[in-house]
């Protein structure tokens, strides 16, 4: 049993371009585009503002893929960042944290851990940070946890034993689902869990801006700032007036240069 304070993110999935198909389009409709974008999703935001008013070879639209990204994003032109799209790995945040998220479901997709069919007799646990910084509290929340966690065990395996006593004629993987899935009813909302987690560009610059302010849960929090710093790596033009603030009780925050976005 491990002891979680810091999520993980691991980027998966992005977004290509299929040159042939966009050079094919502009064949078609006789005329040319030129850009120095070179990240898909960006390249994907741009192609999409463009074709909105079929402003591809006019000299005067040939500006920068940042410039034209900023530009829509200055004017609040979101809804082209809807076609960016990421899927990303989430990794060392507990079931509270998922309660949060799963609420964001416009733009979204979530698949998750299922305690029903996952063994959790090896289980790892986040701490909030309020409780890990107090020695006293720590204490307090660590023996909860391991009674929990004891008392889980406990309960599937003699779960296992009485649904294969009543029900013998039952697979092993259906026996240990009916064990877990009742067992699981004594995990605390700190167990760890994962998740899937696939989102467009509009959709995490909300999450980060919302869940990234003062008022957001501190643990999602934590994971909106993470969030906020990968993705201004991952995709500069579209994320990078995401800002880390410091907040009024010290802690770190996301505040986006363009709100309404």
């Amino acid at each position: 049993m491990r002891i979680i304070t810091e999520p993980e993110i691991y980027i998966v999935g992005r977004q290509t371009i299929d040159s042939e198909a966009v050079q094919r389009f502009l064949a078609d409709h006789e005329t040319s585009w030129q850009t120095d974008g070179e990240r898909g999703s960006e390249l994907i935001v741009e192609l999409a503002g463009r074709a909105c008013y079929m402003s591809f070879g006019s000299h005067q639209f040939r500006k920068t893929n940042a410039d034209y990204i900023n530009n829509l994003v200055g004017q609040g032109h979101g809804s082209v960042l809807e076609h960016a799209v990421w899927d990303l790995l989430i990794t060392g945040v507990s079931r509270s944290f998922t309660h949060e998220l799963v609420r964001h479901r416009a733009g979204t997709a979530f698949s998750q851990l299922s305690q029903r069919y996952v063994d959790e007799s090896v289980a790892d646990f986040v701490e909030p940070g309020i409780i890990a910084s107090d020695p006293q509290l720590h204490q307090a929340w660590l023996s909860a946890i391991e009674s929990a966690h004891a008392s889980y065990k406990t309960l599937v395996e003699k779960l296992a034993a009485k649904v294969q006593a009543e029900h013998p004629d039952l697979g092993r993987t259906a026996r240990m689902k009916m064990a877990r899935e009742a067992a699981r009813s004594v995990l605390p909302n700190a167990t760890e869990t994962k998740l899937m987690f696939s989102a467009n560009a509009r959709a995490l610059r909300w999450i980060m801006t919302l869940r990234g302010g003062e008022g957001a849960e501190p643990e999602i929090r934590r994971f909106a700032v993470k969030l906020a710093r990968v993705m201004r790596e991952e995709a500069p033009v579209l994320f990078g007036d995401m800002e880390i603030v410091r907040l009024p009780d010290g802690s770190e925050g996301v505040r986006a240069g363009h709100q309404k976005v």
